[in-house]
C-alpha cells in the first residue's frame, strides 16, 4: 500500500502552507485530512475553496450536515463520517439525527429527511437524479437554488472521502468519539 505523507506547515510543499494555515484556523488543527492532501497544493486550495463556499451556500445549516454526514455514508469514507457526526453533534444537531444519518435511515423531521433522500440519490446514481427526486425535494421546501448547493456539497465530499480512500486517512483523535465503520 502506497503511503501517503502527513504535511505540516514545515514539510508541505511551499503552494500547500498557506491552505494549511486557512484550514487551520478555520478547524483549529491540521486534520489529517488536509495534512495528506498538502501533497498537491491544488487538490487542498480547491477542497478549502468548495468548502469555504458550502458554509456560504443557501442551505440551512442543519441541511449542511445532512449532506455532508449522507454522502460521505454513501461513498464509505469512514473518516468523514466520524469527523462530520462530530461537527454535526458540536453544531447543535441532535444525536438521534446525528445516528440515523450513520445508519442511513429515515429523519424524524421530514424536511431534512428529504435533503438526505435527495443527497444519496445524487451520489448512489452519480447525478442522474430523476426529475421525481428532484420535484420531492423541492416541494420538501427547498429551491432550485439549494439543488445546486447540495451538488456543491457533493462535489466537496467526493474531493475528501476518495482522497481518504486512497490515502487511508488516519482518523484525527478530535473525530474517534465518532469513530465509524462502513458496513
Amino acid at each position: 500500500m502506497p503511503e501517503f505523507t502527513l504535511h505540516d506547515e514545515a514539510s508541505a510543499p511551499e503552494d500547500s502552507r498557506p491552505h494549511l494555515e486557512s484550514a487551520k484556523r478555520r478547524m483549529g488543527f491540521i486534520t489529517t485530512l488536509n495534512a495528506v492532501m498538502a501533497e498537491s497544493p491544488e487538490l487542498l486550495a480547491g477542497y478549502n475553496a468548495l468548502a469555504e463556499l458550502f458554509g456560504k451556500s443557501s442551505l440551512p445549516v442543519r441541511a449542511k450536515h445532512v449532506v455532508w454526514i449522507t454522502a460521505s455514508v454513501q461513498n464509505g469514507c469512514e473518516y468523514c463520517v466520524a469527523a462530520h457526526s462530530t461537527l454535526a453533534l458540536k453544531s447543535g444537531v441532535d444525536s438521534d439525527t446525528v445516528t440515523a444519518l450513520r445508519e442511513s435511515k429515515p429523519l424524524a423531521d421530514d424536511k431534512l429527511d428529504a435533503a438526505r433522500r435527495f443527497t444519496a440519490s445524487m451520489v448512489a446514481n452519480q447525478g442522474w437524479v430523476s426529475d421525481e427526486d428532484v420535484e420531492e425535494f423541492l416541494a420538501a421546501g427547498y429551491t432550485k437554488r439549494n439543488v445546486m448547493d447540495v451538488i456543491l456539497g457533493v462535489g466537496m465530499k467526493t474531493l475528501s472521502n476518495y482522497t481518504n480512500h486512497i490515502a487511508h486517512t488516519p482518523l484525527d483523535p478530535a473525530w474517534e468519539q465518532q469513530e465509524w465503520k462502513r458496513p
